[in-house]
């Protein structure tokens, strides 16, 4: 029995090895991080889908305790003589449905996740997005395509009764909110605090902070692809093939054998399989006996005669009959 060499068996396990680290590697590129979610360069993950507020379920009558129901809120303070307050939620659009929104087309209302309230009017400053982006040790999250903003092209500010239509061929601004997360450490904290940081002279970008223990690195959760029973399956498979190849080695290198004795344990393996030969020959013996009686046959004549065994308190004899001496004592 031929067996592969050393350098052949160890080529051969790094070969399936790197295959399945560069599958495993692309399988890890080409799947998708959840929405709110973000890992950084650094291996640190953070998860923000508890600040997200849902509205509740159609068949849901009463939220369950302890659950935030409404949109976040921040303070304008000094913005608009304090007459302006934000509203906002975090990777999903506000709860509380709104209307007229400025500047903003009607199927877009609904997709709105921040906004600001001045008297009547309402002025919106981003369109949904759950993509979180980790510059250096920031976590943000914008959100774009809000209400316009900023002057046009000849130096006039955008007025907000003009149309959708007339506001994107003239290249007007529209605006936006940046939101920075900061780890809350007290462990007594819950929820979040939204704050209003600034705007820019043209009201285009707004900038808000986030302070939340939501905030703080995690460590990311498992995504695991097989089941207990498939990775115990994979070690063991390993064990095994580590183990004879071992053997192998150490039998054909070390005690110079050969054929089926390079095999690791040979002697055990071969008594193993002794064992179990004789043990069955033992366990149908008697059923063979069963089964095939023991029948003699006549050369001459046509009739097979059966052995006649002694019954039990009488002397043993065989008696055995031809079909000529049959027909002498009949015929006499």
């Amino acid at each position: 029995m031929h067996f592969p060499s050393l350098p052949t068996a160890l080529l051969l396990t790094l070969t399936l090895h790197s295959g399945v680290n560069a599958a495993a590697s692309d399988d890890k590129k080409t799947k998708p991080s959840d929405p709110c979610t973000v890992a950084s360069s650094t291996g640190s993950f953070y998860d923000l889908r508890s600040l997200a507020i849902l509205p509740p379920a159609d068949d849901q009558k009463k939220p369950a305790k302890g659950v935030k129901t409404d949109d976040w809120h921040a303070r304008g303070w000094d913005y608009h003589d304090g007459k302006a307050n934000f509203t906002l939620n975090i990777c999903a659009p506000v709860v509380d449905p709104i209307k007229d929104v400025e500047g903003i087309s009607h199927d877009l209302w609904k997709n709105v996740s921040a906004y600001y309230e001045i008297g009547s009017k309402k002025y919106s400053l981003g369109q949904q997005s759950s993509n979180l982006t980790v510059r250096g040790k920031r976590l943000v999250l914008q959100y774009t395509n809000g209400s316009p903003c900023g002057k046009d092209k000849n130096g006039r500010a955008v007025k907000d009764d003009e149309g959708d239509d007339e506001k994107d061929k003239k290249g007007v601004r529209r605006k936006s909110a940046l939101i920075s997360f900061h780890c809350d450490k007290d462990p007594l904290a819950t929820g979040a605090t939204p704050s209003f940081v600034g705007t820019d002279p043209d009201e285009c970008s707004y900038h808000f902070e986030v302070l939340s223990t939501a905030a703080c690195v995690t460590a990311e959760p498992a995504k695991q692809s097989v089941g207990p029973g498939a990775v115990f399956a994979i070690i063991g498979a390993i064990a095994i093939i580590v183990y004879f190849l071992g053997g192998v080695f150490y039998q054909r290198n070390v005690a110079h054998a050969r054929g089926w004795r390079q095999l690791p344990n040979y002697s055990m393996w071969a008594g193993i399989g002794s064992f179990i030969k004789v043990s069955g020959n033992t366990l149908l013996q008697p059923l063979k006996q069963r089964v095939f009686p023991r029948v003699t046959s006549v050369r001459e004549g046509i009739l097979p005669t059966m052995e006649v065994r002694p019954s039990a308190g009488r002397k043993s004899h065989k008696g055995y009959m031809s079909r000529s001496s049959w027909d002498a004592t009949h015929l006499s």
